[in-house]
């Protein structure tokens, strides 16, 4: 099977099919190609046909959980744009993927991130800004598509999150960390201002004031520190951490996955909605996700004093 195109800039994509059989176009660029006179035949692979593979991550799913593992240990886990555009296709995946209800993202080695990867970055010269909007772009749009999907994420950090490693940390759902693990802004003592969605979460977090210091003054948060401002929702053992997070995860995998996706989408705007706009929003929803399965099957089991078995439906 192939696409054709005849766009004077194309790319060469991964196509993915989703349940119903419909492809979508994922979001993993392998190759900028320069214009030519004849169309370009697309090939497609979907993933059933083959394991996807990347060069910056792990990425496994069993059981309804899926784990992302950002895997340059030997680089403290730096964020590329190679990195990011893979994350962009793992949140993709993880959004669409229907067996997929929850997900913990962590890190090989003994860093969790350490922030962009300021090699690549000084080695475009003039060019750094287009090559910072070529890399913050798909990061931006992995942390949307993570906030928005209806399962829940598990940040497992297991060690220093840094600049984007501190960002990516603050946009889960639930933020498990071990007693080692450091936080911190880090941007301003590289000249720059922050990204990865730490502008946005991190004064909802633990307050406008105590936001400024992290990212004017780049203090340091221990995992205990992180906890008590609101950071981290638990410290656990390093050798605990995984067994801890995947237990959260299968609970959560063993949820109503719908509801929990509303329940998500719904506390996003709770600090900016005017309060009429907030609870017509809640109308909306907890209608919709009583004609669910899971909906119709909780509210029956409670009334009959059962418990509830969920299928994310």
């Amino acid at each position: 099977m192939h696409f054709e195109c005849n766009i004077q800039e194309r790319f060469i994509v991964v196509l993915m099919s989703n349940a119903g059989g419909a492809f979508t176009i994922s979001s993993l660029i392998i190759d900028r190609l320069s214009a030519c006179d004849q169309p370009a035949k697309v090939h497609v692979k979907t993933w059933e046909d083959e394991t996807v593979s990347y060069e910056t991550l792990n990425f496994e799913v069993a059981d309804g959980v899926a784990t992302i593992t950002l895997n340059r240990p030997e680089n403290a886990n730096a964020l590329t744009k190679r990195m990011g555009e893979e994350l962009f296709d793992v949140a993709n995946t993880c959004d669409w993927q229907k067996d997929i209800r929850a997900v913990i993202v962590t890190a090989t080695g003994k860093m969790f991130c350490a922030g962009g990867d300021l090699k690549e970055f000084n080695a475009q010269g003039q060019d750094i800004a287009a090559f910072l909007t070529a890399t913050a772009t798909p990061l931006h749009m992995a942390i949307t598509r993570f906030q928005r999907m209806d399962a829940p994420v598990v940040m497992a950090v297991n060690g220093t999150a840094a600049g984007a490693g501190f960002s990516l940390a603050l946009s889960g759902d639930f933020v498990m960390a071990v007693p080692e693990a450091k936080f911190v802004s880090a941007y301003t003592a590289s000249g720059l201002t922050p990204d990865g969605s730490s502008t946005y979460f991190l004064a909802k977090h633990v307050g406008l004031m105590r936001a400024k210091e992290l990212v004017l003054t780049n203090r340091t948060l221990s995992a205990e520190e992180a906890q008590q401002w609101g950071i981290v929702s638990r410290v656990v053992p390093a050798d605990d951490l995984m067994a801890e997070a995947g237990k959260l995860a299968a609970s959560f995998a063993a949820g109503p996955t719908k509801a929990y996706g509303g329940s998500k989408r719904l506390l996003l705007t709770a600090f900016n909605a005017a309060l009429e706009t907030q609870l017509e929003d809640e109308t909306v929803s907890i209608a919709q996700t009583s004609r669910t399965e899971d909906g119709r099957h909780g509210i029956d089991a409670f009334a009959n004093r059962n418990k509830p078995t969920f299928k994310g439906q």
